[in-house]
């Protein structure tokens, strides 16, 4: 036996099986959102950003913030939105260069198509995880796991090797 203290080891323990259990919700997530957006003619990707401007138009950078992927995925998949005239760039007052990005009808239309499956979804979850009470606290402890992550990763440093 290693003459590590056992709580670091547990500690590494619970990270692991943490960040597998991420991985593997981010897969499930990524096929049944591929399932729910095929018959309305989107991609998983393609209605994730389009659901980030339903609200308000916003810039490339500001989608990729939100969702916690790289500007240049989102770019590319903003540019094939606006090709297919499923989104469209606008003026943004707030900076020349940056447009913002914005949901056609077309693609809220696409988006709407969603609904009943996203709903079924939802109840199918709900009903799952044993009511309305336990499915808002598993979205608590994710935004909470999401929070911490991005507090300690700017304290993190790879220690040399």
């Amino acid at each position: 036996m290693s003459g590590e203290p056992l709580g670091r080891r547990q500690r590494q323990d619970a990270l692991s099986r943490t960040a597998l259990g991420v991985f593997r919700l981010n897969g499930q997530f990524l096929a049944v959102s591929e399932k729910l957006a095929e018959p309305a003619g989107l991609t998983a990707a393609w209605w994730q950003v389009l659901g980030a401007v339903l609200p308000q138009p916003l810039p490339v950078s500001g989608i990729a913030r939100a969702m916690g992927i790289t500007r240049q995925s989102v770019q590319r998949i903003a540019d094939l939105l606006v090709r297919e005239g499923l989104a469209a760039y606008e003026p943004n007052p707030a900076h020349r260069r940056a447009k913002l990005l914005a949901p056609t009808e077309a693609g809220r239309a696409a988006v709407r198509r969603i609904d009943p499956g996203h709903a079924e979804l939802a109840a199918l979850l709900l009903r799952e995880l044993g009511g309305q009470e336990a499915f808002d606290e598993t979205v608590r402890v994710l935004e909470r796991l999401s929070e911490a992550l991005e507090t300690v990763s700017g304290e993190f440093r790879t220690p040399e090797a």
